[in-house]
């Protein structure tokens, strides 16, 4: 059986940011569903181990792609290998994304710059490449990832919680434009999740990040994946993150920054 068939023959699924975390884990709940997949990352050693891992675990088809999606020329090259191999893409999930923690005025502009790219630029561009086949051919679903950020600003990590609030938006636009098409779009707003995330955004110290009410990366994975295959259009996993998102909608803005400051800030 040559790869062609082997790929038409099951759905397949697009994973950023796939190589470890809540990336990692859809990867796992989507092969343990019979999907093959087509997994993105910028560590090319750890995307190859788990690709490997998944692929001798399920007995699937796994393509990693070694990518920086801080590159604006990255979804492109991602579309257009995609479609040199005839490998068809039926869901997209846009999990790829960092933070940075700090005062705007004294954090690294380029830094920033990229993490503009990879949360909302990548975001924006996939979806707008895989979106068109996925209406045309009347079935699809795309996953992006969002967060509890989304519902409100985030002073020292101002940056961080606007790309968060746009992908909620642009999430819900699309799910509106699309209703009646058979492709559906679910936005995925986790509050802390226990990950590398806050190592690499610096905010290891902080209140949140020491908080004991994080949840682990599969608990929000499967979460993700049930609002997916469902068809919702919003997942808030976590009762507390459920009801924050609804509170901060009717408390003054000025208190819920101020609130959102004293949790960033580093003890």
């Amino acid at each position: 059986m040559n790869r062609t068939h082997q790929i038409k023959r099951k759905q397949t699924a697009l994973i950023t940011g796939a190589a470890n975390g809540i990336g990692y884990e859809l990867a796992c709940i989507f092969a343990e569903n019979g999907y093959n997949l087509v997994l993105v990352d910028r560590m090319a050693q750890k995307l190859a181990e788990v690709a490997e891992k998944i692929r001798k675990q399920f007995g699937i088809f796994v393509k990693p792609i070694v990518k920086d999606l801080s590159l604006q020329t990255s979804p492109e090259e991602i579309f257009t290998e995609l479609q040199q191999e005839v490998i068809q893409i039926d869901v997209l999930v846009n999990n790829a994304g960092f933070g940075i923690h700090g005062l705007f005025h004294e954090t690294n502009l380029t830094t920033e710059l990229e993490m503009l790219q990879v949360n909302l630029v990548c975001l924006t561009h996939l979806t707008k490449l895989f979106l068109k086949d996925m209406v045309k051919k009347g079935e699809g679903k795309v996953l992006n990832l969002s967060s509890a950020a989304a519902f409100q600003p985030g002073p020292l990590m101002a940056v961080y919680f606007a790309t968060k609030a746009y992908i909620l938006s642009f999430s819900q636009a699309l799910a509106s434009e699309l209703e009646g098409t058979g492709v559906t779009v679910t936005a995925l707003c986790p509050g802390p999740t226990e990950s590398a995330f806050h190592e690499r955004t610096g905010i290891a110290g902080a209140r949140q990040a020491e908080s004991n009410n994080m949840m682990d990366a599969q608990t929000v994975a499967k979460i993700g994946y049930r609002a997916l295959m469902s068809g919702k259009t919003v997942a808030i996993p976590g009762l507390k993150n459920r009801l924050l998102a609804e509170i901060v909608r009717f408390t003054p803005r000025n208190l819920v920054t101020k609130i959102v400051k004293n949790m960033q800030e580093v003890k």
